[in-house]
């Protein structure tokens, strides 16, 4: 990590923005300052979205995608089209890291998920929520177990709020989990799953230090799943924030 590490936006956030006014939503975050994006939907129209993301100075930093499942050629060809070379999974459900030969099977499919895509010149991502690290095995959190058993070309975004929310120490978490964490997903708030989160730098998380402890990372996706106060606002303030003195 470092002062200059590029600031992106999950758009999945500002869905009900994305859908009313995709171009708009866009354009304001551009205006905001923010130099990338990380969008969710790569399959309804790469095209119109590449052309938007041009047309404001964006770059797609990744995509949230289903790279496991049966379009996942389609989803490569439109990973291409809007300009990135980093496909996330968003989710794999709970049940399937409830003991080691099952967190081994989700493993193989997204191994075997990076192998085809380094076919389209891409790689791989995996995002945790906080079921990963709330689930221990021997005392050591899902992800942690997922992350032994992936190949070492497929990188973790790590999601520092859930991160939190499941029990962990974040900064430790990172520490351990070392470089094969590219991604960090910047929230802030209460640190529950109940209360909304607040503009990064407000609430509760430990942010200079999370940042710190994870210099590999390539990109800071600021993402507020249920905001307290206006989404773009927050957007704002959470942009002044990390580009403020001190803080990465």
């Amino acid at each position: 990590m470092t002062a200059t590490t590029p600031l992106a936006v999950q758009l999945y956030g500002l869905d009900k923005a994305m859908t009313a006014d995709r171009r708009g939503t866009l354009r304001r975050l551009a205006e905001m300052g923010y130099p990338g994006v990380e969008p969710y939907d790569v399959l309804g129209d790469p095209h119109g979205l590449r052309a938007e993301l041009d047309e404001f100075g964006l770059k797609a930093c990744s995509a949230h995608a289903w790279v496991t499942g049966e379009r996942q050629t389609e989803i490569f060809r439109a990973l291409t089209v809007v300009g990135t070379d980093t496909a996330i999974l968003p989710y794999v459900a709970p049940e399937r890291f409830a003991d080691r030969e099952s967190i081994a099977a989700v493993a193989a499919e997204i191994n075997a998920a990076a192998r085809a895509a380094a076919d389209h010149g891409l790689r791989i991502g995996y995002h945790n929520h906080d079921f990963e690290l709330s689930t221990l095995h021997g005392g050591r959190p899902a992800l942690e177990i997922l992350a032994d058993l992936l190949d070492t070309d497929v990188l973790l975004e790590v999601d520092t709020y859930w991160a939190a929310t499941g029990g962990q120490d974040v900064p430790g978490l990172l520490r351990r989990l070392g470089d094969r964490v590219r991604h960090l997903h910047v929230k802030d708030g209460p640190v529950n799953k109940e209360d909304p989160q607040v503009a990064v730098g407000s609430g509760r998380m430990p942010v200079p230090e999370i940042l710190a402890a994870a210099p590999a990372v390539e990109w800071h996706i600021v993402e507020l799943d249920q905001c307290a106060t206006d989404l773009f606002d927050a957007m704002a303030q959470s942009l002044a924030y990390l580009t403020s003195d001190g803080v990465r």
